[in-house]
């Protein structure tokens, strides 16, 4: 996908004014008696997502008022939607918009999953004044990665795939790579990992693939992301229609390295440990059964209660290996539990983590950076709901604790690392499109959680 933010074009270019209702007036006596009688023609106020294009007397577009009501630099992300093809500049912009949010905005907008299709690309394109536009490209570039992921089919985007970009990340960044894959993942003491993916067919076999990048003594910064690359439920197989989006199952994979994008991008000061178990959760003779008792890395074992909870298995090994290097912060990434979606929607992704300060810089970094968050409790007394009868934990809980998404929060505080850990359980899709947020993969919390670490590191 070309860049839709350019530092300068050949042609001309046409000039956008982004107006709060409150500017309207005074953008129209400017723009002239056309501009005028346009805007009471079509009612333009200035409210969000409303455009009004001027042209001049040969026809051409002279101008843009885009409105943006009280919305702020995400509403930008309308107007890459609603722009003819051709180059634009900001010519006028509100002073809480600075230019780095509206031209990523802008970017975020732009954004095409047009893999499968044969079209041009006639989209827009921004110059980007008195933005930084390398690291603009560098946030946009990193979000379409994780969207393309999540968009791309199964047949696409299997557990080597996901290998393949990682490898491709590393060797763009300078960044060391080992995979253990398949039967391997035995011998390397992953054997919850191996169990979820053994069942799928060749060439799809099951993998961990770590990442490391940075300067000694720098703070270690563990990121990890469930990759399951498709998640038929296992032997506790998924109605048809919960099975249709489980090619973006994968979704905490994509953000995991994504994020590992921005941060080596940016050169953050910060050591990372990037954590991908990729596995297809796929229905075999070989595959795991309700009721198997399966060994995980950090040596507890885990009764299957149900195949479809598999997240949380291949999670706990990762989670187990970051430990081990005694990470300063660990964050996980997962499309976990329907239960997330039914508490918040699909629009907002709920964390959990037990550090004060830690949640307190999370929360203020996403509403900077208008990428919504929201803390539910690690409630300790519903830890019991995962106590098994013969082993030493199991993968459902009991139905009476019913907070799903709690529960499997806490099955993975059972595995992770000491010090500050936030797990986050994304939705990593938009089920209804609108202007600038298409329907289909989304890139959810990441956004903040850079901001975050530069807050926290930088």
């Amino acid at each position: 996908m070309s860049d839709v933010i350019l530092e300068s074009a050949d042609g001309p270019v046409i000039p956008v004014h982004l107006l709060r209702e409150a500017d309207v007036e005074a953008a129209l006596a400017e723009a002239g008696v056309m501009a005028q009688g346009l805007a009471k023609a079509q009612d333009f106020k200035g409210k969000a997502g409303q455009i009004l294009i001027v042209p001049d007397a040969t026809g051409q577009t002279e101008r843009v008022l885009f409105g943006l009501g009280a919305a702020r630099a995400s509403g930008v992300r309308a107007l890459a939607a609603r722009l003819p093809a051709g180059a634009y500049r900001l010519a006028q912009r509100p002073q809480d918009i600075s230019p780095d949010e509206a031209a990523l905005a802008f970017a975020l907008g732009s954004y095409r999953f047009d893999r499968y299709k044969k079209k041009p690309d006639d989209r827009p394109r921004l110059i980007a004044e008195g933005a930084d536009v390398a690291a603009v490209k560098a946030m946009a570039h990193a979000c379409a990665l994780a969207r393309d992921m999540v968009n791309t089919p199964a047949n696409d985007m299997g557990p080597l795939q996901i290998e393949t970009i990682a490898r491709e990340i590393a060797e763009q960044y300078g960044a060391a790579i080992t995979v253990v894959a398949g039967e391997g993942l035995l011998e390397a003491n992953y054997p919850a990992v191996h169990a979820v993916g053994r069942a799928a067919g060749p060439g799809r076999e099951p993998r961990m693939i770590e990442m490391s990048w940075g300067e000694d003594g720098r703070p270690l910064v563990a990121i990890i992301g469930k990759g399951v690359v498709f998640d038929t439920g296992g032997l506790d197989i998924k109605p048809a229609g919960a099975m249709r989006l489980m090619k973006k199952d994968m979704g905490g994979a994509a953000h995991a390295l994504a994020l590992a994008r921005m941060v080596m991008a940016a050169r953050l000061p910060v050591r990372l440990l990037v954590l991908t178990p990729a596995v297809e959760n796929a229905i075999a003779g070989d595959a795991m059964r309700p009721g198997d008792v399966l060994d995980s890395r950090k040596g507890l074992t885990i009764e299957v209660g149900n195949t479809d909870a598999e997240g949380r298995l291949i999670l706990a090994d990762a989670l187990t290996r970051a430990a081990e290097l005694k990470p300063d912060l660990t964050i996980d990434l997962a499309t976990l539990t329907g239960a997330a979606r039914v508490a918040l929607g699909p629009q907002l992704p709920p964390f959990f983590t037990d550090d004060e300060t830690l949640a307190a810089q999370i929360a203020a970094a996403a509403e900077a950076a208008e990428d919504p968050l929201w803390r539910l409790p690690l409630w300790k007394p519903y830890a019991e709901a995962l106590d098994s009868e013969v082993a030493d934990l199991k993968n459902d809980a009991d139905p009476w604790a019913q907070a799903g998404a709690v529960t499997a929060a806490l099955f993975l505080q059972r595995f992770a690392p000491e010090g500050p850990w936030v797990h986050l359980d994304i939705f990593a899709w938009n089920p209804r499109g609108k202007p600038g947020v298409p329907a289909g993969g989304e890139v959810m919390a990441i956004r903040g959680l850079f901001r975050m670490l530069q807050d926290r590191f930088a």
